[in-house]
């Protein structure tokens, strides 16, 4: 299945995943709409992209602002007409434990990682329906499979948005043809970690980065590739990428096949 010509709307495109995958979707001919609040980066992103004969349009957005959301949707759907791929990836990652009642930070991190992506999905949902098709791509975590020190509000979020993205599925899949797929990666070499304001865990991440190879983010801009090309009889569900102290990596698949198959009996 050729994924050429596709409109994907690609949120936390600024840096890290985002960039990344936008990259790796435009090499393959998919048009991006980078969507992230820091307008040069996009820019400078735009261009790069554009430059090696690819197309991107730059959308300043902040996905816990639903109207912003909802505006960048809409530019793609005025200029090319649809909006195919979804990759709801913006996040934050502040680790402190939650005696430290860094509430403010507690309070952004569900804005982010989880209103922003009821947002964003807000945002494309109508146009999808209206399509009968589509491709939803949610960034979960292995943080939210498993609950870690310092990292309790993070990893509720995370679980969240995998919840989320198994509703989705059931509300959405069969009855309108739009593919739900719940990225959980393991560490990822990317800006979250900066945002760690607490010093003694900002300690041991610098420690963990050092012992073991952390995943770029073009090993996950691949999996989502992997998952859009999937023939389109098959939905992957859920992706789990994990890094390791020896600098493999490991990945497991979770496939859901489409109820049409099972009605068919093939």
């Amino acid at each position: 299945m050729s994924i050429r010509g596709k409109v994907a709307l690609v949120t936390g495109a600024s840096s890290g995943i985002g960039a990344a995958t936008a990259r790796k979707l435009a090499i393959e001919g998919v048009i991006v709409g980078l969507a992230a609040r820091r307008k040069d980066r996009l820019d400078a992103l735009a261009m790069e992209i554009t430059g090696a004969g690819g197309k991107a349009v730059v959308l300043p957005t902040d996905v816990t602002d639903l109207t912003s959301c909802r505006a960048a949707a809409d530019a793609l759907i005025a200029r090319f007409g649809r909006i195919d791929v979804l990759v709801n990836n913006a996040g934050l990652m502040p680790l402190s434990n939650v005696d430290s009642l860094k509430v403010d930070e507690w309070q952004r991190m569900m804005d982010v990682n989880v209103s922003g992506v009821l947002n964003a999905a807000a945002a494309v949902l109508p146009q999808m329906i209206a399509q009968h098709s589509g491709h939803i791509f949610n960034m979960s975590s292995i943080a939210g499979r498993k609950v870690f020190t310092g990292l309790a509000v993070y990893c509720a979020t995370k679980a969240a948005v995998a919840e989320f993205s198994d509703g989705l599925r059931m509300e959405i899949g069969s009855k309108h043809n739009i593919r739900v797929t719940c990225i959980q990666p393991g560490a990822v070499k990317s800006e979250l970690y900066e945002q760690i304001t607490d010093a003694t865990y900002r300690k041991q991440m610098d420690d963990l980065a050092a012992s073991m190879t952390y995943l770029e983010g073009e090993d996950i801009a691949d999996t989502i590739l992997f998952a859009l090309n999937a023939p389109s009889r098959m939905d992957v569900a859920e992706l789990v990428r994990s890094a390791h102290r020896t600098g493999m990596v490991s990945i497991r698949i979770m496939k859901e096949l489409w109820r049409e198959q099972f009605l068919s009996g093939h």
